[in-house]
Parts: C-alpha cells; sequence; structure tokens
C-alpha cells in the first residue's frame, strides 16, 4: 500500500532534520559547545592561535582539531562572520519536549518557572540576544515556531555568547497549540503589543507564584492576530514619551527582569 504523501513528506523532513549539521564559529560559541557533552560534535577547524586560546577545551573533548592558515580559513559559513580562526560543525541540540522543559522545574509549585515564546522572530541575533537574556534570567527555555523562525546556527550562537549551549532553545511546529498546551500546564501567558491597556508590571502583580510565558512578535508585524486572542492578556511595556517601542531581544530583557521580580 502506498503511504499517504504527507507521511512520506513527514519521514524525508525528518530525514533531512537527522543529515543536517550547523557550523559555530568564534572562540566563545566554539569553547562554549567544545564544554557540552550533550552537543554532537563532528568536525573542528582552528587555526594556530585559535589553538593556542581553546587548547585545554579541545584536549578535554577529545577532538582531533584540522590546524589551518588564517589566510585559508575554508568552512561553509559566511564570509563576512568574524569567526576568530574557530568553526566547530555540530548537530542541533535536542532539548526535548515543552512539557519535558518547561515542567521541569515545576510549573505551579515554587519557584514560578518562566518561559519566553518568539511569535516569527526570524533575525538570528535577536534570537541570539533573548537567549542570553533567558539565562541571566533564569528562564526554562525560549520556544519557537519550525518553520518562520530563527534555526540554530553560527551567527544565532554567537550573538547568544554561549547561552545556545545552556538555555534551551525549543521549536514548535503551532505557537498557538503551545500556548494552550502551556495554560493547560498552569502557565499564564501574556502578550506583548504596543497597543494594550493593561501594562506588564499591573498584569504581573496577580501572577506571584504561577508560571508565566511572555508571548512577543517580530519588530514591525508583531503579534499574529490568533496569538492574540490565545494568550490569556496583553501587555504593554510603557514608555515616557508620545511614541516609543523596543527591539525585540530589548524588550525581552525588561520583561524578562520584570518577571524575574514577582
Amino acid at each position: 500500500m502506498k503511504k499517504p504523501q504527507w507521511v512520506v513528506e513527514k519521514e524525508q523532513a525528518k530525514r533531512k532534520a537527522e543529515a543536517a549539521t550547523v557550523w559555530l564559529f568564534g572562540l566563545h560559541a566554539v569553547r562554549d559547545a567544545l564544554r557540552n557533552p550533550a552537543r554532537e560534535k563532528l568536525r573542528l577547524v582552528v587555526t594556530k592561535n585559535a589553538y593556542d586560546k581553546l587548547a585545554e577545551d579541545i584536549q578535554a573533548s577529545g577532538m582531533e582539531p584540522e590546524l589551518t592558515d588564517p589566510r585559508k580559513f575554508s568552512v561553509p559559513i559566511d564570509q563576512g562572520s568574524v569567526h576568530q580562526g574557530a568553526a566547530l560543525e555540530v548537530k542541533a541540540l535536542n532539548w526535548g519536549s515543552v512539557e519535558e522543559v518547561c515542567l521541569a522545574s515545576g510549573a505551579g509549585q515554587s519557584g514560578a518557572p518562566t518561559v519566553v515564546l518568539l511569535d516569527q522572530v526570524t533575525d538570528p541575533h535577536n534570537v541570539g540576544a533573548v537567549l542570553r537574556s533567558a539565562e541571566v534570567f533564569g528562564a526554562e527555555a525560549v520556544i519557537a515556531t519550525a518553520r518562520h523562525a530563527a534555526p540554530e546556527t553560527g551567527a544565532l550562537a554567537k550573538t547568544a555568547s554561549g547561552a545556545l549551549e545552556r538555555q534551551p532553545y525549543l521549536r514548535v511546529r503551532n505557537l498557538s497549540d503551545t500556548i494552550v498546551k502551556l495554560q493547560e500546564m498552569g502557565f499564564v501567558c501574556l502578550g506583548l503589543d504596543g497597543e494594550a491597556e493593561v501594562t506588564l508590571d499591573e498584569a504581573l502583580i496577580g501572577c506571584a507564584g504561577r508560571a508565566v510565558a511572555l508571548v512577543m512578535g517580530a519588530e514591525g508585524p508583531g503579534l499574529r492576530q490568533k496569538t492574540k486572542e490565545t494568550v490569556d492578556q496583553l501587555v504593554k511595556i510603557p514608555f515616557a514619551r508620545d511614541f516609543g517601542s523596543l527591539n525585540v531581544s530589548n524588550a525581552a530583557a525588561v520583561a524578562l527582569y520584570a518577571a524575574s521580580k514577582r
């Protein structure tokens, strides 16, 4: 019996994902990946200068580095990338399911878990910065969609400055369905929208001791209509003058700090 087309496409997508690799670059990103036992590492290319700086971590990882001339640094990354003489080919990390990651800290128990959901944020630099803030303020995870969102890339890892190795970055098929799932797990889902009537601080007053999900959209389009309809409440970060807006990574940092104080 012939398999349905959707089954064939799903199997093809799974095989493609399993075969895909990522090139991390830059001393910090490569060092943190070398130190991460959960990261599957395939190929390490370094200059002599970079090797000297990473020698201890390279030896601890058990990898055999490929030494190369700085003028012949040939790995498949963008030519303008600041690689600092170090590049590491890896498999993407598998953090597990939303339930496994977000319940690990006990949603609804003391500790008041916080997660960040990104609604079609495609800029890897923005996502990398959000991951960095999420790690600083103790968020359980950053969650984005499998499509129309920044994948795990070298540029994202470099901006995250090592946070990609430690901060769960989950990719889901449907963001609204994930919001509903989090609500069922006890999370209060707050969508950031500049036109909301309630401020984030006001909304967080009623969230003391509760798990909170901060949902934010890309700069410009903001949250999609379906996302707005699914969250528990729309909230805003107030601004001092007649008009104000924040880059999504800056908004995430402000929101995570506010949530950490509840």
